[in-house]
């Protein structure tokens, strides 16, 4: 995705097919978590032990792999459904697939993370795909109330295995730039990466009743022509280093009374 440690690159397909590739293939991963045709692996990076990376991978027994990759899409949905989020929107476009934009997520008793990525999507045969990276962007600086994080390599793969019904990926590198608590390191695999994943399934379930409601056919990750975002200029992005950005120490931060009796969250999502 990336020509020299500065310059970024429009994914191409053969970025698309590595990704797939790393989602179907476990060589050099450990399962650390499998129950109710959820699974979640761990690799360890031993050269950079600040970065996590994790896979999950969900069997969908009741949603249609198209109707699951509009919800990873649908912005104005995921303001719905992610009850950690803080502020998302889409910055501007660099061609019909691939964008720019911003996410700032609360992290339970921890500092705010936000980030700032370039994402593209792609049909692969039957296969649909998402990933994205971290970019720097002159417009888009560091914010005091959030720690920056960066996404070396974040992705969905949704693969159909029936009409409704299918298998979805998800893979993350992320360095979080701080010193996080062992508690947080340890809950990673056995119940963040669980939840986030249960609660897209259930935000898929409401989807289509809501979409319904909000603008049916606006769907510009399908069809191109609706996409009303500006362009942005590809010079105007470099690959962001983490180490440019903050590095803070939360390794003493306690585990809250929420996240130890399992997240006191309302995880309903309305339909109106």
């Amino acid at each position: 995705m990336m020509s020299n440690s500065d310059s970024v690159q429009i994914p191409d397909d053969a970025a698309f097919s590595s990704f797939r590739t790393e989602c179907e293939i476990h060589d050099g991963w450990q399962i650390c978590y499998t129950k109710g045709g959820l699974t979640v692996w761990t690799q360890d990076l031993p050269n950079n032990s600040a970065v996590q990376k994790l896979k999950t991978s969900l069997e969908c027994k009741n949603i249609a792999a198209s109707t699951l990759y509009d919800v990873l899409h649908d912005i104005q949905y995921r303001k719905k459904w992610d009850t950690s989020v803080i502020e998302t929107y889409d910055v501007g476009k660099l061609t019909a697939n691939t964008d720019v934009g911003y996410y700032s997520c609360k992290c339970g008793p921890l500092k705010s993370r936000d980030f700032v990525t370039l994402r593209s999507w792609l049909p692969l045969g039957d296969d649909y795909l998402i990933i994205n990276h971290s970019v720097k962007y002159p417009k888009l600086p560091p914010k005091k109330e959030c720690v920056r994080a960066v996404s070396l390599l974040t992705g969905y793969l949704i693969r159909p295995t029936g009409p409704k019904s299918c298998v979805f990926f998800y893979l993350a590198q992320v360095d979080p730039r701080g010193s996080l608590p062992l508690w947080v390191v340890n809950k990673a695999s056995q119940y963040f990466a669980p939840k986030v994943m249960k609660k897209i399934l259930k935000a898929s379930e409401k989807y289509p009743e809501w979409k319904k409601k909000h603008s049916p056919q606006h769907k510009p990750w399908l069809y191109p022509e609706q996409i009303s975002l500006p362009s942005i200029p590809l010079s105007e992005l470099s690959m962001q280093n983490a180490n440019e950005l903050e590095n803070i120490d939360e390794s003493s931060v306690s585990e809250s009374k929420d996240y130890r009796n399992g997240d006191s969250e309302d995880d309903e999502i309305q339909n109106g």
